[in-house]
């Protein structure tokens, strides 16, 4: 008995395309259709995409910015104790700190600055990290002095810092019975100007794309790609073929990020970087430094400090020549208090990296000029240079 084999009645030529083509017409979406026919289907895979993207906003937004927006909204600022005073008769002063862009708390960078107990007692501040109010700042300042009985404050800021640090300062200055008897400013760009082109770019995208994603001062899934593109010359090669990345570093990149930028209670959020940015963009430096040379209530006009390398391309975020040269139009002259330390070895504002240069440019030159002011009562002109 012979094997009986099926074969399908129909053959490949009855297949070709322009038959595949005629049957997907003959049974798509629509076909009996017979208005506007083709505006319809288009329209309608028009709204399909759009539920699509609906849905993964909504998942984004529920998911990834409302709960950090709920979490920011609790935050506030706080001013907490590093070091006493190294000498019990300077325990009624208090040097304050704050640090500048991307960074939350002062603690750690003062924490490498021990010479500055040499002044008096070491306080820092933790920003709100929803955003900068320094009026807020200047007031807690005020009451935690008043409860501490501190008579004299010393306030210093690092790189943008040192922004927040002259509007506190004026605050203090005008609005309490505090003595302030100088601020320290560490490579600070006294405006937009004195930033380099470069970082002032970066920093003028960052405030475009803020104000035009919807969450993105909350987004916590934009942090991770924004910080993994910053880093991405550590694992992927674009210059090789097909674009090599190496599975180690990119792994070691990952979990950099997730601990120390989005896991970490510790971390500036994005709407903080933002705030710290727009300080700079909007910084009144030389307003506050006028104000700060007024009388007011028989106070003494504080000393301005600044700090920056002996090479002024050492440090590539600032122009710190710009910076001086503004210092010593706004705060030198017959009345004028400045000193002005260059520092070996430093780049910008790194007293973590560069500890040893910065305590010994404090404990060398801005702790006995504190010193003699305060045991002479005069102001006068003084620029020196570090170590």
């Amino acid at each position: 008995m012979s094997e009986q084999v099926f074969r399908h009645p129909s053959t490949v030529s009855d297949w070709d395309d322009a038959n595949r083509i005629a049957r997907l017409r003959e049974t798509r979406f629509g076909r009996r259709w017979r208005t506007l026919g083709r505006s319809r289907r288009v329209l309608i895979r028009v709204l399909l995409v759009v539920l699509g993207f609906a849905a993964a906003f909504a998942q984004y937004w529920n998911v990834d910015v409302l709960p950090e927006r709920d979490r920011l909204a609790l935050t506030r600022p706080e001013v907490y104790e590093v070091f006493d005073s190294a000498d019990p008769d300077k325990r009624y002063t208090a040097v304050v700190d704050l640090v500048g862009l991307g960074s939350l708390d002062a603690g750690p960078t003062a924490a490498a600055l021990p010479s500055l107990a040499a002044i008096g007692r070491v306080w820092v501040v933790k920003y709100d990290n929803g955003g900068i109010d320094t009026q807020v700042i200047s007031r807690i300042i005020a009451e935690r002095a008043d409860q501490e009985g501190i008579d004299n404050l010393f306030v210093a800021g690092h790189s943008m810092g040192g922004v927040v640090a002259l509007e506190v300062a004026e605050h203090i200055h005008q609005e309490t019975d505090i003595n302030l008897i100088g601020v320290l400013l560490d490579c600070t760009p006294v405006s937009l100007h004195a930033v380099r082109s470069d970082k002032r770019d970066t920093g003028e995208n960052m405030l475009r794309w803020m104000g035009w994603v919807p969450g993105a001062r909350e987004s916590r899934s934009l942090r991770f790609l924004v910080e993994m593109g910053a880093r991405r010359d550590r694992f992927w090669d674009l210059y090789s073929p097909g674009w090599k990345v190496d599975p180690v570093e990119f792994v070691d990149a990952v979990a950099e990020v997730l601990h120390d930028k989005l896991l970490s209670r510790n971390a500036a959020s994005n709407g903080l970087i933002e705030a710290q940015f727009k300080v700079i963009v909007a910084s009144g430096a030389v307003d506050n430094l006028e104000a700060l040379a007024e009388p007011h209530d028989d106070k003494r006009r504080p000393m301005i400090v600044y700090l920056r390398p002996r090479r002024a391309l050492d440090d590539d975020v600032v122009d710190v020549e710009y910076t001086e040269q503004v210092l010593t139009e706004e705060t030198a002259g017959p009345q004028g208090l400045l000193l002005v330390v260059r520092m070996r070895n430093t780049g910008h504002a790194n007293p973590i990296q560069r500890s040893l240069d910065y305590n010994a440019a404090i404990a060398d030159n801005v702790a006995p000029f504190l010193l003699r002011i305060d045991d002479t009562g005069s102001q006068q002109d003084s620029e020196q240079s570090g170590p």
